[in-house]
């Protein structure tokens, strides 16, 4: 076989059974190319998780479509041995035909453990480099070795010099490529045989991205100094005191493998550009892009290299998720840069004819890839109903046995930047640990937002999915799964100018350890916006020089709250296309998305509006249907310019999923 999926999906020909139940222990079933392939057979997939949850999904959604007499094949996957079937309800297992898998039939020789601690998107290279290589029966060591070669490209027998160490985690933390503990466990072990490194911090700069680029950005000032005065040693002295990581101070940022990542790290705000007495003088040299030195004429600069950049790099409708993900923080720089600089008219023709690209892109991915989200493992998070999931996990481990979730309302991602870069300013002893998850089609509150709440798909709230009254109700049930009391878990919203009091006292209330906040000032921002992305970046800024949200994360912080913040949907500069003329009929008339409870009703309104998207209820209510508006157009009057959301861009769709900590080392 040319691929591990084939192992599985040989299993699946249309028309042998409408009901498949799978033992499915090491969570295969959910990986993107299986879910994809399946759905091309005919095949759906439904997870057993929540046995009332399941039971709710199972009836309504195919036990109905059966007894009806449609066609529908169903696999159940049960991530238990086979064994442990017996856990699904009898009339499943007396319905369906049964069939395992599992990580050690597909890969005989290697360490079950190892393999089995690999992101699911890995196990492509595993099985090319078991079938080049034919390994024999490895034990763990040897099948890391195994792995960190053949999978992650790293050779750690050849990494001599502090450059080699460099390229290989600048190549690993630029792509955001995830690792498995016990994987780099092994990778420091090798590394510490070599005395040459006996300072270098590598427990916290191998594993930890963020902690990797702090280390660079204390460093990056030191070696401008050395350009300029050529000697380390005189500097030392005056560098010490702001050193948090231990290790050398003098890095070969102009060594070839090094530099090569530099340009990018700048552009993409991953290292964020310094000031320098001598900033002038190196304004001609290639470090130019680490220095402030003209405002105007480094953001100009710097719109234009990274436009470049990304023009070449933006993913495909084949991509993994995790591409998207990945690329949405790199995009919205960009969007933050060209709304900030008003640039010239040939770099903003070549921005709107990006932003048209990747909108059909992106829209043509989610299409075909977007069904398979919400069965992805909730660690690392994928979609926002993961949110709590990782931090009930958090709680287990953290020392200090509490969380808050700080959901900003509408937030989106470009508007985070400007959030951090406040932060990074204000609150410079934080650690910020930035990723991003998708939100839920449709991106608006009462789906989006309340399934954060609940902590599951919005197909489980139908009688709430209109509104956000039962959020703490959702909220709190959570949490009482998780093994906790109702007078454990806090809630409130509608924070925005003030009222940390408020906080303060739920917060400080003994028996605490879970609370979610809600600031809803950005949302009631954007649906008063009349003048665009530009006049919204104009109102945050002015919001956040009130110093709300950098005294609510200090509040949490000082109360010992490991601190996570996300929000439930961004939003986009759209025009008007027209408004539909339905009276009553939709059930909700927002203004990038109708809601109709009838098939025919949404019909009759796309017959107007042709390029409008009739979304198929993915996760959602039978009786949900969306009809979305098309590209960045809103159901409002003709040509009128409004922020808004409910659609499907980038921007709408991909939120920050943020946790912050103070800094070690």
């Amino acid at each position: 076989m040319n691929s591990w999926r084939e192992y599985i999906l040989k299993e699946f020909i249309p028309g042998v059974a409408r009901l498949t139940l799978v033992s499915d222990p090491d969570g295969l079933m959910a990986e993107e190319g299986i879910i994809a392939a399946l759905r091309e057979r005919g095949f759906e997939l439904l997870e057993f998780e929540d046995p009332i949850a399941f039971r709710y999904s199972y009836e309504s959604k195919y036990r109905s479509k059966w007894d009806r007499g449609e066609l529908t094949e169903l696999v159940v996957a049960v991530r238990v041995p086979t064994n442990d079937l017996t856990t699904l309800p009898y009339d499943l297992l007396q319905a369906g035909r049964i069939l395992s898998f599992n990580l050690g039939e597909i890969f005989p020789n290697l360490s079950y453990p190892v393999v089995e601690s690999l992101d699911r998107s890995d196990l492509d290279a595993l099985y090319r480099a078991q079938i080049q290589y034919k390994p024999d029966n490895l034990g763990d060591n040897a099948t890391k070795d195994f792995v960190l070669r053949h999978v992650f490209g790293i050779a750690p027998e050849l990494i001599n010099q502090p450059s080699d160490l460099l390229r290989v985690l600048l190549r690993r933390h630029y792509k955001g490529q995830r690792i498995p503990s016990i994987i780099d466990e092994r990778f420091i072990q090798i590394i510490r045989q070599n005395k040459r490194f006996n300072d270098w911090p590598l427990e916290q700069i191998i594993p930890d991205r963020e902690a990797f680029f702090s280390f660079l950005q204390e460093r990056w000032p030191i070696f401008l100094d050395k350009m300029v005065a050529g000697e380390v040693d005189k500097l030392s002295e005056l560098q010490e005191p702001y050193l948090r990581f231990s290790g050398p101070k003098d890095i070969p940022f102009d060594h070839d493998d090094i530099r090569v990542y530099i340009d990018n790290l700048f552009l993409e705000g991953i290292l964020r550009p310094v000031q320098h007495p001598n900033a002038e003088r190196l304004s001609d040299k290639w470090v130019s892009v680490g220095l402030m030195i003209d405002p105007a004429r480094d953001a100009q600069r710097r719109m234009e290299r990274l436009l470049k950049s990304i023009e070449t790099t933006i993913p495909s409708i084949h991509s993994r998720y995790h591409d998207w993900l990945s690329f949405a923080p790199r995009w919205t720089e960009l969007i933050t840069l060209f709304y900030e600089i008003g640039p010239s008219d040939n770099l903003k023709e070549r921005f709107l004819f990006l932003q048209e690209r990747i909108d059909g892109d992106f829209q043509s991915w989610v299409k075909k890839r977007y069904t398979g989200l919400h069965n992805q493992p909730p660690i690392p998070p994928v979609m926002l109903h993961h949110v709590p999931k990782v931090m009930a996990r958090n709680l287990e481990h953290t020392d200090k046995g509490k969380v808050a979730l700080v959901l900003i309302d509408g937030m989106a991602f470009d508007q985070w930047i400007i959030l951090r870069n406040k932060v990074a300013q204000q609150l410079p002893e934080l650690q910020v640990r930035e990723r991003a998850v998708f939100a839920w089609i449709p991106t608006i509150t009462p789906v989006s937002r309340q399934s954060i709440f609940a902590g599951k798909p919005p197909i489980y709230f139908p009688e709430s999915i209109h509104t956000t009254n039962r959020e703490m109700e959702h909220w709190s049930s959570f949490w009482i799964d998780q093994g906790l009391s109702k007078v454990e878990v806090g809630y409130v919203k509608g924070i925005r100018d003030g009222k940390l009091e408020l906080v303060e006292e739920i917060i400080s209330h003994p028996k605490i350890r879970v609370v979610g906040i809600i600031v809803d000032k950005i949302d009631k921002i954007m649906h008063g916006m009349e003048l665009g992305t530009a006049g919204m970046y104009n109102q945050v800024r002015q919001w956040l020089e009130q110093g709300f949200m950098i005294d609510l994360l200090n509040l949490l912080i000082e109360h010992e709250f490991s601190v996570f913040l996300t929000s439930d949907h961004g939003n986009i500069e759209a025009k008007g296309c027209g408004c539909p003329s339905e009276g009553s009929v939709a059930d909700l008339r927002g203004e990038r998305v109708r809601i109709y409870s009838d098939v025919l009703l949404r019909r009759q309104t796309k017959e107007r509006f042709p390029d409008a998207i009739d979304w198929p209820n993915i996760g959602l209510p039978d009786n949900y249907l969306p009809l979305l508006a098309a590209g960045r157009s809103a159901f409002v009057s003709e040509g009128e310019t409004v922020v808004v959301h409910g659609g499907i861009t980038v921007e709408e769709l991909i939120v920050p999923f943020v946790q912050f900590e103070r800094r070690t080392g």
